[in-house]
């Protein structure tokens, strides 16, 4: 449905004649004002529009009333439809003799979960990955973000330092495991240097990627003014690159986990982390404590991508939010 108004102005020759159309499609509703002049182009707006002018018209949509609903019960479904496919491979696939492998949802509560001495062992493990986890993701940052500092002011150190960063990208990190082992022993600290290793190179990429991405017309904003180089990284360059920064550090989060469980599967010595009981499940036949492991671990990673995302939105603001305009 269309409707279609026209005002007439009678205060003199600078008369502008503006159409309004107003166009209704199922539950969204867009308002766009078009004028005779570029000047006096806007968005007339509903009620939870935005009111914007310039030289084009910008046109906003109405989240639909159910869109909250569906945001919930979607991802609800598809973990019904996991907890649905893992049911059926449990009954319907394997034998009775083998559902030790992959034992059923109600056994890996009952007998994992609602263990007393089962979760003490899980919840010690726990902490001994969240501090290797936040270590070396922690030292990752700090890292990363100087080595692409470094890249970002220069050419020739992009040319000369990148390589040997997609380089320690490609090398399979059991390769080097057995040499951590050797130059820095079995304990804490190999673990955190593998937990490093794994999660550098996105930090990398992503803070470089971000500090070349800003405009060029801002670059020579800043030459106008004479602004010195750190001048220029502190107040432009490193504000723009944020929502790229953040989206490495998404990235290294859920990454430095599977460090910290590498790590602790190799090395045996020192605490024992998620890892080490993952094997130690494993090697016993241990089904429904092996799956709750897993799952805990699963929500490690979960848990510090939604930190980092949450920080992330803390730094950047709603500015860059783009997931609002979704319909």
């Amino acid at each position: 449905m269309t409707s279609t108004r026209t005002d007439r102005p009678t205060t003199g020759k600078d008369t502008v004649e503006d159409t309004v159309e107003d166009t209704v499609e199922g539950d969204a509703v867009t308002d766009v004002v078009a004028g005779t002049e570029p000047a006096t182009v806007g968005v007339v707006a509903a009620e939870g529009e935005l009111v914007a002018t310039g030289t084009a018209p910008l046109v906003r949509r109405k989240r639909r009333r159910g869109g909250k609903l569906l945001d919930v019960l979607a991802p609800l479904a598809v973990l019904g439809a996991l907890i649905g496919l893992w049911y059926a491979i449990t009954y319907l696939v394997l034998e009775p003799g083998k559902r030790f492998l992959m034992p059923a949802p109600q056994d890996v509560i009952t007998e994992a979960f609602l263990d007393g001495p089962t979760m003490e062992k899980i919840g010690e493990a726990l902490g001994n990955t969240v501090s290797v986890t936040f270590a070396g993701l922690t030292i990752a940052i700090v890292i990363g973000m100087a080595w692409a500092v470094v890249m970002s002011q220069a050419r020739v150190a992009e040319r000369s330092l990148f390589p040997y960063a997609v380089a320690l990208q490609c090398i399979p990190i059991l390769a080097l495991v057995p040499l951590i082992g050797f130059w820095f022993g079995y304990d804490f600290t190999a673990r955190v240097i593998v937990c490093v290793l794994i999660a550098l190179f996105p930090i990398v990429s992503n803070t470089l990627f971000g500090l070349q991405s800003v405009d060029r017309g801002q670059h020579e904003l800043f030459d106008l003014h004479g602004a010195s180089r750190l001048t220029r990284l502190v107040k432009l360059q490193f504000p723009a690159a944020m929502p790229a920064i953040f989206a490495g550090f998404r990235i290294s989060a859920g990454l430095s986990v599977v460090g910290a469980i590498v790590g602790d599967v190799f090395f045996r010595q020192g605490e024992a982390g998620l890892g080490s009981l993952l094997d130690n499940f494993r090697s016993r036949l241990q089904g429904p404590e092996l799956f709750a492991t897993i799952i805990v671990t699963a929500l490690l990673g979960f848990a510090t991508f939604l930190v980092f995302g949450w920080l992330g939105k803390l730094a950047v603001g709603r500015w860059y939010d783009t997931s609002r305009d979704a319909a």
